[in-house]
């Protein structure tokens, strides 16, 4: 697992600091691939860590299941108030840790589930939930209840992302995020070392990326007025900086009217929602728009590449160290490449050698590191943090 870590690590650094898919070419396919998908991969390993962290295909019951939510708990908190202060400090990069935290949040109540329960569940979520943040929006919109939320928001007045960020507008709004939780708690319950269950997953992968982006291809040609034009350049990390929002601080616009909240962007470009002037836009798939065939393709290409990254790492354990020291470690690499970005001014659509630079970087710190300590040094931080869970009686 730490491998497909490792890859969605480099995934985003890619669409942070790495060519946009305009270059064309190999590379330029490379970037779209990263582009949506490597959060989607990451989100996703999110909920398998869940999964293991209660109990594995089992999941745990009594005193080892009240440690297990405690531990989770309290990493769902830490993770929120770092996300949070990483925010604060006017980073350019949308900093997903505090919606992991919101997402280990939510669900906690799930962690009782077993593998069928939850694959049910995230295939409905990834249909309800895109449909409720339409409609939620759309009505925050009309009734002008948005721009009150937003204004007096607490978290967003001291510089942080809003509630309304976090649940329906933001880089990874928790009504399109969570399926991808689910879908990895519920792969987390299988026996990922059975030969059976990895050429199940080798197959459902490429049906679920097929059904999700192939069927959306289909049905935006048929469809009559379903064909909207792709956003100018695609999501990108500068984009989705204010996340569909307000200005920090609850600033209103200088237009007097109610904005469209999933269009309050710096380019007018809306990330994480699509806009609510037509229903038909749920029938698209592109990266970062949150809907359900974009929900169901990016999940597909997750399995995907879990069921390649475990067999890769078995058979070419040597070959795969510089990817698996970086995924052993993903979180403390995910922290340095935003201090990285901020320090350096990278942005997306950088050369590629600067998306080399920054690979090479975090790789030579992951081997060097994992040479003398087991963890990484934030690992090791929020594992001692976490211990207290084991003192509950």
């Amino acid at each position: 697992m730490d491998f497909a870590r490792g890859l969605a690590v480099f995934g985003m650094f890619a669409a942070h600091v790495g060519p946009t898919p305009e270059v064309g070419g190999p590379l330029g396919a490379l970037m779209e691939l990263a582009n949506g998908r490597a959060s989607a991969l990451f989100a996703t390993l999110a909920g398998l860590s869940l999964a293991i962290m209660s109990g594995r295909a089992e999941p745990a019951t009594g005193l080892a299941g009240r440690r297990a939510r405690a531990k989770i708990t309290i990493r769902a908190v830490i993770l929120f108030l770092f996300g949070t202060l990483l925010t604060m400090t006017g980073t350019s990069v949308v900093v997903i840790l505090a919606y992991y935290g919101l997402f280990f949040l939510l669900a906690l109540p799930f962690t009782r589930l077993r593998a069928v329960p939850l694959a049910i569940l995230a295939a409905v979520w990834a249909i309800a939930g895109p449909v409720l943040s339409f409609v939620v929006r759309d009505w925050l919109t009309s009734t002008g209840l948005a721009r009150t939320l937003i204004a007096h928001d607490p978290i967003r007045m001291i510089g942080g992302e809003s509630a309304v960020q976090f649940f329906l507008t933001g880089g990874y709004p928790v009504l399109t995020w969570m399926p991808f939780v689910f879908a990895g708690m519920a792969l987390g319950r299988l026996d990922l070392t059975a030969v059976a269950t990895r050429i199940r997953l080798a197959i459902i992968g490429p049906v679920l990326a097929v059904a999700g982006y192939g069927g959306s291809w289909l049905l935006v040609r048929l469809v009559p007025g379903a064909n909207f034009p792709p956003r100018l350049g695609g999501p990108k990390a500068g984009d989705i900086a204010k996340g569909g929002d307000f200005p920090k601080g609850g600033d209103m616009p200088a237009s007097g009217g109610v904005p469209n909240i999933s269009e309050l962007t710096e380019n007018g470009e809306p990330m994480g929602a699509v806009p609510t002037d037509s229903a038909l836009r749920l029938l698209g798939s592109e990266s970062h728009s949150g809907v359900p065939f974009e929900i169901v393709g990016a999940v597909g290409v997750a399995i995907i590449a879990l069921v390649g990254s475990l067999f890769l790492a078995e058979k070419l354990p040597k070959w795969c160290l510089p990817v698996t020291a970086v995924g052993s470690m993903s979180l403390t690499a995910y922290v340095l490449h935003v201090i990285a970005i901020d320090a350096t001014g990278s942005q997306p659509g950088a050369p590629v050698y600067v998306l080399l630079a920054f690979i090479a970087g975090v790789v030579a710190f992951a081997l060097v590191w994992s040479r003398f300590f087991r963890r990484g040094p934030l690992e090791f931080l929020l594992g001692k943090a976490t211990a207290v869970a084991q003192k509950l009686k």
